[in-house]
């Protein structure tokens, strides 16, 4: 899945990574299959390249990305209560990450960019993944809720 560059860092020995929308961070300096990548060496050209897309597998794996952490919960929805809003194709902000909670019963998410269409339940959390569009629909009776993620330090 595509993703924006938004900023660049150094990882811990010193290698540049990328970081992305999404909250993943890619390093752009090696890459298996080696990369040729000049322009992470210069600042200037570096900089340059925030806003080009690189493909981000973690988001593809719906992996949360490290250093991420809950800031707010909806309250519990049940079959009769799930806001229409749930149920059609909406999408979380940049930057925010969200855990589907079944808590009883079950509870379809679809999520047609990724290729998902599965049931979740107790067992079963589903993840959202920012800016992706998706919707939810009860299977019977119910009770979910949704919590919402981001980068620990960010604002809410």
């Amino acid at each position: 899945m595509e993703r924006p560059i938004i900023a660049f860092g150094v990882d811990d020995v010193g290698d540049p990574f990328a970081l992305l929308s999404c909250g993943h961070r890619q390093q752009v300096r090696r890459q298996p299959p080696f990369q040729s990548r000049p322009w992470v060496l210069d600042p200037a050209t570096r900089d340059a390249m925030c806003g080009t897309p690189l493909n981000c597998v973690l988001c593809e794996r719906l992996e949360l990305p490290l250093g991420f952490v809950p800031y707010k919960r909806t309250p519990e929805f049940t079959e009769a209560t799930v806001p229409a809003a749930l149920r059609r194709d909406h999408a979380t902000k940049t930057g925010v990450w969200a855990r589907i909670e079944v808590l009883a019963g079950r509870l379809r998410y679809r999520c047609p960019s990724l290729g998902l269409d599965v049931e979740l339940s107790a067992r079963t959390p589903g993840t959202v993944v920012p800016e992706i569009r998706h919707s939810v629909e009860p299977v019977g009776a119910v009770r979910f809720l949704v919590e919402f993620y981001h980068a620990a330090g960010a604002g809410t």
